[in-house]
């Protein structure tokens, strides 16, 4: 059996880890991400805990975006389908629907077109995508190489039952067992009064 060569060993989402531009890239990901979630730390992460969202053939396009584009765009429409429903019959919203306002605002900012699209799906224990309660979370990295700039976007879906128990724990563990601050000066409550 023949040893692969390092470049072959090398090669990564981000593109081959022996061309610096593509060290550079996975290192301004993994920057993003600390920068972002200060109390985690995504120093560990390696260039295939990332993905790439590939271009298709031009024929694949529809609505004048890149083919890579449009499959982000119908995913995270897709996962703020409610919300979006939600936003639209909220009296002051838009003119116009969440999506349409959304992607408007990232292009806007970003310049869509020209970039490189990554997304990271959480993998491990000790990243906020992994907590408990999460449903479902997207993070894409819009990276626009010409204006130098990455535009991260993400979202995450928490169950609320899992954020009612964090609430009950909070709560449990900042309550006294008796509080007596509404009695008045001089009254006693009994220890075995208490149910």
């Amino acid at each position: 059996m023949m040893a692969e060569s390092p470049s072959a060993l090398s090669v990564s989402p981000v593109g081959p880890l022996t061309d610096a531009g593509s060290r550079k890239t996975l290192i301004y990901l993994i920057l993003t991400l600390n920068h972002m979630y200060p109390d985690y730390d995504f120093s560990a992460l390696r260039g295939h805990h990332f993905t790439k969202e590939n271009a298709m053939p031009a024929s694949a396009s529809f609505s004048g975006a890149p083919p890579h584009i449009m499959r982000v765009k119908n995913d995270v429409d897709g996962l703020l389908l409610e919300t979006g429903k939600a936003y639209e019959a909220t009296v002051g919203a838009g003119d116009e629907p969440l999506s349409s306002e959304l992607w408007r605002a990232i292009d806007a900012a970003i310049h869509v077109v020209d970039c490189d699209v990554y997304t990271y799906k959480a993998v491990a224990e000790g990243d906020p995508f992994c907590d408990d309660g999460n449903l479902w979370s997207f993070n894409y990295f819009f990276y626009n190489r010409k204006l130098k700039r990455i535009l991260y976007f993400s979202c995450r879906a928490v169950s609320k039952t899992a954020d009612e128990e964090s609430d009950f724990e909070e709560d449990d563990d900042a309550r006294n067992p008796m509080d007596d601050s509404f009695l008045a000066d001089g009254m006693e409550m009994d220890d075995d009064e208490l149910y």
